[in-house]
């Protein structure tokens, strides 16, 4: 009879470790994460960087030296060390640092200077102030272009000017109507909330022991800010710095708006413009340089942070913030914000809703007031026979995609968040928790343009089981979930690490799996995150521009991008029935998310 030859020690310690592992749903589900975040991140981040190195089929219409197939380094050189060099490459790159520089400061400006008013002085109005500082944040970045045309729009580009020329018959100088100017003054009216809501939710929540403990010794007010508010708050205010500058520099709605009329390019509208002319691999190297200079932002800003994130703001005792009097200031102060704040966040909106009823541009009169943009049919005389937008198919069906978009990938981002949130949490000392940390975080270092770029290069022919999705909803939905799993894993983890282990171990010992202590503990115990991280998903992929306007076929309209088609034809009043559509459907989701699911962007700030 023969006998298996018995197994060593260590096999059967190896062959045990892999019936765990796969028992245990931690590791099953940090498994399945690994291979969707490596085929959806790491290969195609990969593949784009080969791309560039090969010469392709259609490179031929560049140079008789094309050999499709073999390695090349033209394509660099094209882009860095050709003729064409200045204007493609250093000329945007130039004005996007320019721009992501000076929106930074502003925004910094801004933001930090109101979360001051609303979180360390006696400002009446702190709710007011507060709901006002989110409105631009609820808003598409390039709604407040629009806006920007509407007042300040000369006639060098055509069309009907703006209210400052039509109505004062005064004629802005290009430098105030279009480029550098109007770009970094709207994007830093929209990116000033998030220093608003970063620096504010710190300074909050600093504790006031540290305060009075100078002053006690006697520490001057000014020495107070300097050595302890200012060295405390430096971690947030450099992370907001780092994020509006990225954003910044990816921006493209603001700058085909305010830029390309006065060929005033940056990096991505160079990069939409090469993928239109279809230079595909000049745009995956402009694609690069995005992804690269967005990285180097932010290792800088990890080695300026350095150990700053250690210092405790919040204890158990002494929390209640100081707050500075500003004595017979506090009601003008007041005022002067209230005003402020409704001029950049409310007037605009209003130009904008108004002239949906106006029935030639640039004419406030009674008799110019109509419904034709909203609801009228097709008229030769107008907009060459448009319909109005509630009565054209395309709006319908743009309509129709925006929410199945928004809707699935909110949902989608919020439960992956949540997964991989578990691994993090639950394998936080083991490397595939934080593997998936990481991996999840990469999609913050990509511009959204960039990523678009990738997954056109990727999915536009069949890869092994999977078809080309290219033209279809599913990549714009993949694209939107990705392009959030850094906000929705880092949220989905640290929800579960307040749950304690004890109350999983104990559904164990009941005999529950694990699918059933999901459903049963940890779903519930978490639906405010959830809730969260789906209004921020649903809210971003409603206004969402860079990330799928080269993805968009006329079967995969939405609503952002049938706003540029409008823009291109010079449709304004169209363009702004559509902005108010997607503004309504935000600010109704935002409301009912705060009423019912008491998820406040704000709550903590602002005496809330």
């Amino acid at each position: 009879m023969l006998h298996r030859p018995a197994l060593h020690a260590w096999q059967t310690r190896w062959l045990n470790r892999c019936r765990n592992a796969l028992r245990n749903p931690l590791y099953l589900i940090g498994a399945a994460a690994l291979l969707f975040l490596a085929y959806t991140i790491v290969w195609p981040v990969l593949n784009m960087i080969y791309t560039t190195f090969v010469w392709r089929t259609q490179d031929a219409r560049l140079t008789a030296a094309a050999d499709p197939g073999h390695l090349t380094f033209y394509h660099w050189q094209r882009v860095l060390a050709s003729d064409i060099s200045w204007s493609l490459f250093y000329k945007p790159v130039v004005n996007a640092l320019s721009v992501g520089l000076s929106v930074s400061v502003v925004s910094m400006v801004l933001g930090c200077g109101l979360a001051w008013l609303v979180t360390r002085t006696d400002i009446p109005f702190k709710k007011t102030i507060t709901f006002l500082a989110i409105i631009p944040y609820l808003l598409p970045s390039w709604m407040l272009s629009q806006a920007w045309l509407t007042f300040f729009k000369n006639s060098k580009i055509g069309g009907t000017p703006g209210i400052l020329q039509s109505l004062l018959h005064v004629a802005p100088p290009d430098w105030i109507s279009y480029g550098y100017v109007p770009i970094v003054m709207t994007l830093s009216i929209h990116d000033s909330v998030y220093f608003f809501l970063l620096v504010g939710a710190a300074l909050s929540s600093m504790n006031s022991q540290l305060e009075e403990a100078a002053e006690m010794v006697g520490a001057g007010r000014l020495q107070v800010l300097r050595r302890i508010v200012f060295p405390l708050v430096l971690p947030s205010v450099l992370s907001g710095f780092i994020l509006i500058f990225t954003k910044a520099v990816s921006s493209y709605g603001v700058p085909a708006l305010l830029g390309t009329p006065v060929n005033f390019y940056m990096i991505s509208t160079m990069l939409y413009s090469s993928m239109r002319s279809r230079l595909t691999t000049e745009a995956n190297v402009l694609s690069l340089t995005l992804m690269l200079i967005s990285i180097g932002a932010i290792y800088l800003n990890q080695r300026l942070i350095g150990r700053r994130r250690s210092y405790v703001t919040v204890s158990g005792k002494g929390s209640a913030v100081t707050h500075t009097s500003l004595g017979k200031w506090k009601l003008p102060a007041a005022a002067a914000t209230v005003i402020g704040m409704v001029i950049v966040a409310v007037v605009p909106l209003l130009v904008l809703l108004l002239q949906t009823f106006l029935l030639k541009d640039g004419s406030f009169s009674a008799a110019n007031l109509t419904l034709h943009y909203w609801l009228g049919g097709s008229d030769p005389s107008i907009n060459t026979g448009e319909k109005g937008v509630l009565q054209n198919p395309i709006f319908l069906l743009a309509l129709k995609n925006s929410l199945v978009i928004a809707g699935i990938a909110s949902v989608i981002a919020a439960v992956m968040g949540l997964l991989f949130g578990y691994v993090v949490a639950r394998g936080k000392n083991t490397a595939m928790g934080r593997l998936v940390d990481q991996l999840s975080f990469f999609p913050y270092f990509i511009p959204g343009i960039s990523l678009a770029a990738i997954y056109i290069t990727m999915f536009a022919k069949p890869v092994l089981f999977i078809p080309a999705l290219y033209g279809t909803i599913t990549i714009i939905i993949l694209i939107t979930v990705v392009k959030e799993l850094p906000f929705t894993v880092k949220a989905g983890g640290a929800s579960l690490m307040q749950i304690g282990n004890e109350l999983e171990e104990a559904a164990v010992l009941g005999g529950a799996s694990w699918f059933t202590r999901f459903r049963r503990l940890l779903l519930p115990l978490s639906r405010k995150s959830l809730l969260s991280a789906f209004i921020l998903v649903f809210i971003g992929a409603m206004k969402e521009m860079e990330l799928i306007i080269m993805l968009v076929t006329p079967r995969t309209e939405t609503l952002t991008t049938l706003t540029f088609y409008y823009v291109e034809k010079g449709y304004e009043q169209l363009t702004n029935v559509v902005l108010m559509i997607i503004i309504a459907i935000v600010v109704t989701v935002y409301l009912l998310a705060v009423k019912f699911g008491k998820a406040d962007l704000t709550k903590g700030i602002g005496g809330q």
